[in-house]
C-alpha cells in the first residue's frame, strides 16, 4: 500500500496534534489539524460555532472539510475526537490513507483535559469526577469507530519513533 496521507484519530486530549507536529519533522510531510483548519475556514472558534450553530451543524461542516483534505498528499491530519464517529467519515479516512488510533486510558485522558490550556466545548465546566464519567461514556460510544483504524497504538507506550516504525511498516510513503 502506498501511503499518501495519515489520519490520527482518538479521544480529545490523546495527543493527535502533538504527535502530528512531531511526525511532520520526522517524515518531512505537511501537518494539518482539522480543528485549526475548521476555525481558519469559518473564521470562528469551534466553541463559538457550537454555541451558535449546534453540534449537528458542526459535524456536517467538519465532514465537508474532511472530504476536502482527503485530496491532499504527503500530509498528516489530526482529526477531532468525534470526527470518525459521524456519517461515513471513518470509511472515508480508511479508503484515503493510513488511520492510526492513539488509544489512552480514561485516567490519562482526564488528567490531560483537566490540565489543558484550551477549554474544549464538550468538557467545559465539568469537575474531575464528571469528566471521568463523561470520558467513559463517550469512549464507550466511540470505541467501535476508533477500532476500525488500520493501526491501534498505545499512546502511553509508543514514542514518536514507535509511530514512525509503525507507519513505515504499514506501507510505502509517497
Amino acid at each position: 500500500m502506498v501511503i499518501k496521507r495519515i489520519f490520527l484519530i482518538g479521544f480529545m486530549g490523546s495527543g493527535k496534534s502533538t504527535l502530528g507536529k512531531r511526525l511532520k519533522s520526522e517524515l518531512g510531510w505537511d501537518f494539518l489539524d482539522l480543528d485549526d483548519y475548521f476555525e481558519s475556514r469559518y473564521q470562528t472558534t469551534i466553541k463559538q460555532y457550537f454555541a451558535e450553530q449546534g453540534e449537528q451543524a458542526f459535524r456536517k461542516a467538519e465532514q465537508a472539510l474532511l472530504s476536502e483534505v482527503t485530496g491532499l498528499e504527503q500530509v498528516i491530519i489530526a482529526t477531532g475526537g468525534g470526527t470518525p464517529c459521524y456519517f461515513d467519515n471513518m470509511a472515508v479516512m480508511n479508503r484515503s490513507g493510513l488511520t492510526i488510533y492513539i488509544k489512552l486510558p480514561v485516567k490519562t485522558l482526564a488528567e490531560r483535559l483537566m490540565g489543558a490550556k484550551q477549554v474544549r466545548p464538550l468538557v467545559a465546566g465539568k469537575s474531575g469526577e464528571e469528566l471521568v464519567t463523561y470520558i467513559q461514556e463517550k469512549l464507550a460510544e466511540r470505541e467501535a469507530y476508533y477500532q476500525q483504524a488500520n493501526v491501534i497504538a498505545d499512546g502511553d507506550v509508543l514514542g514518536v519513533d514507535g509511530f514512525v516504525r509503525i507507519i513505515k511498516a504499514s506501507g510505502d510513503l509517497l
